[in-house]
């Protein structure tokens, strides 16, 4: 990560960030439930879509960690 800390500014986009791709996350999740339960299913569709909420997890986790500062060993 960065060896400086976060101005505010940054925090603040940071947490935009993380909340816009925490929403995508939980639609992707109704969505992809939605799929499931409306037969016939869409495998194609349901692969890609969960590929994407994976994506989204590990950018939501990177960023989470980017708020963490960082303790000295």
């Amino acid at each position: 990560m960065s060896l400086r800390p976060l101005t505010d500014a940054e925090i603040s986009d940071i947490r935009l960030q993380l909340n816009e791709l925490q929403v995508e996350h939980r639609d992707l999740d109704q969505v992809i439930l939605h799929l499931i339960e409306n037969p016939p299913p869409d495998e194609l569709l349901i692969r890609r879509l969960k590929k994407r909420k994976l994506a989204l997890k590990d950018r939501i986790l990177l960023l989470e960690q980017m708020l963490i500062p960082d303790i000295p060993a």
